[in-house]
């Protein structure tokens, strides 16, 4: 028998450059799971919701789906693949290793107190101004774009594709429905960081707040700012109304991790990527 992928709608092109289509998994004329395939201008792909009916699991229908997948990714001219599987799927995580991919991160989560937190002691947040604005996007559009250069994506396509990605998220710029942009104010101090809180939608979750940056000034490290800086994305995540507050950290970024493990943060899911060949 064959398992295959056969389309399931039209492939979707969109106004940003990007590309999506669904697909079924199919043994020869059966239908035995989906997944949905998509593409951005940054020639990395990526593999969504491949999930396999029960009664056809335990047969390699996964990895031959997943395989396909590549093959399609490849004349979409992608250079590489990204799929983030949830935390708790071991036999997904498995089969993603097996495949080569590489952990590049995990997506975290916090269920919020009902009380916001209390911020240290003379500390406060307050919304960025116009012009510190202006100053951080350039500085995060750049350091983005840093994560974003890979073998085969250029320094240009990695700015070009960060600046495209800043546009769709804050299209509003600081004045962005759902996002918030705050600076953390210390005694004595001034202005130690920045977070910005933002939306996303996460599988199995639905739509939360999400901390997309968090950064602490140079010469202010390691005196705790980090997490006062967690804790006002708490605050301004309650005041939204919501209940989960969800973040990114880097498979090297320990001391983050630690931090948000402290905070009471749990896996949700495990980011992954692979190149290729």
């Amino acid at each position: 028998m064959t398992t295959t992928l056969r389309p399931s709608e039209p492939l979707q092109q969109h106004s940003d450059g990007s590309r999506t289509r669904a697909y079924e998994v199919r043994v020869n004329s059966r239908r035995v799971g989906v997944l949905e395939l998509a593409a951005g201008r940054d020639s990395v792909g990526v593999i969504r919701g491949l999930r396999i009916d029960e009664p056809d699991r335990g047969r390699g229908r996964g990895t031959v789906a997943a395989l396909a997948a590549e093959e399609v990714l490849r004349s979409w001219r992608c250079a590489h693949i990204r799929v983030s599987v949830p935390a708790d799927a071991g036999p997904a995580l498995r089969l993603a290793t097996a495949l080569g991919y590489r952990e590049t991160g995990r997506i975290m989560a916090k269920d919020l107190p009902e009380v916001p937190p209390e911020l240290p002691a003379q500390s406060a947040g307050r919304p960025m101004t116009g012009a510190e604005y202006e100053a951080w996007e350039e500085a995060d559009v750049r350091a983005y774009a840093e994560q974003l250069v890979l073998p085969g994506i250029t320094a240009e396509q990695a700015l070009a594709a960060s600046r495209a990605e800043h546009d769709r998220q804050l299209p509003a710029g600081r004045d962005t429905p759902g996002a918030a942009l705050l600076v953390l104010e210390a005694p004595g101090t001034g202005a130690v960081g920045t977070v910005w809180v933002g939306e996303r939608e996460l599988p199995e979750v639905g739509t939360v707040p999400y901390v997309y940056d968090v950064e602490v000034a140079e010469g202010q490290r390691g005196r705790g700012h980090g997490r006062s800086l967690m804790l006002l994305a708490e605050r301004a995540a309650l005041t939204a109304g919501a209940a989960t507050l969800a973040l990114h950290v880097a498979a090297d970024n320990t001391p983050a991790r630690s931090l948000y493990v402290s905070l009471g943060y749990r896996d949700l899911a495990v980011n992954a990527l692979k190149e290729l060949l």
